[in-house]
């Protein structure tokens, strides 16, 4: 398949159409249009309560619209039965804000959780699959050791690699880099463009940092009042003259200057 330049046409993994959804007197989507092509990696921005989590969590199947289509690898989610909704779940690795660990269980069997949960493997494979998950993303040193003994950027390696154990087709990451520090965040950032090189898979990221988002964006949309106001690759929406746009990003380089700390001797 190609598009009229000759250039091939990606499928497209995630497909919003028109999705509106409110909560009482609340409307927290207000006509939401977006699609991420497979094998791409879509940033959605925007301040609090611009609608991107519930957002994620319509393409999770955990809400249903009250109006609009959300099609996932081409199926309707609203549709589709426990049965269905399960196995589009496998199919999806998810990682939270807050890792979402069980504490009282050690890096080896969070990981390894998703296995016994989900497939049939003997305790041999199990055991095999962890170890070269865990090798990946550099944590084999740390399999029997417990979250709580983790720094912030170990315990996100271990939530990606229990997200990714099962070799999902998409990718799901709510806010990954809250409330870490810039060099850890650097780390988790490393992650997300593993996930897409060594799994090949579609990713949607949440996420209010314009540095991350720019870093390892396909393309970036930034939500605003429940409905996205600007789309497209990262230098299309910044050259954006829509004033919530201009107001979002000019607000971000505001914290960030005022959050950098002086150099020292600096007046």
């Amino acid at each position: 398949m190609s598009d009229t330049s000759g250039g091939p046409v990606r499928k497209l993994t995630i497909e919003v159409r028109d999705l509106h959804k409110s909560f009482g007197d609340h409307q927290a989507l207000r006509g939401v249009d977006l699609v991420v092509p497979e094998g791409t990696t879509c940033v959605v921005m925007g301040i609090s309560g611009s609608g991107k989590s519930v957002l994620m969590k319509h393409i999770m199947g955990l809400l249903k619209p009250d109006k609009g289509t959300v099609l996932v690898e081409g199926q309707e989610v609203a549709r589709m039965d426990e049965t269905a909704l399960n196995e589009m779940r496998r199919n999806q690795g998810i990682l939270f804000q807050a890792n979402a660990l069980f504490d009282s269980q050690t890096v080896f069997d969070n990981v390894a959780f998703p296995l016994r949960e989900r497939t049939r493997m003997s305790e041999e494979e199990i055991t095999a699959t962890v170890n070269k998950t865990l090798g990946m993303v550099g944590l084999s040193h740390a399999a029997q050791r417990f979250p709580g003994e983790l720094s912030g950027g170990m315990q996100k390696r271990v939530g990606f690699a229990r997200a990714t154990i099962l070799r999902p087709r998409i990718l799901l990451y709510d806010d990954p880099t809250a409330g870490l520090d810039p060099l850890t965040t650097a780390a988790v950032n490393d992650i997300i463009m593993k996930g897409k090189q060594e799994l090949g898979a579609t990713s949607l990221v949440i996420t209010p940092d314009v540095a991350s988002a720019f870093g390892m964006a396909d393309t970036l949309a930034i939500m605003h009042e429940g409905r996205i106001v600007a789309s497209g690759p990262p230098d299309v929406v910044r050259e954006s003259e829509h004033s919530a746009v201009k107001a979002f990003l000019r607000n971000w380089l505001a914290r960030r200057s005022k959050n950098r700390t002086p150099p020292a001797g600096a007046t």
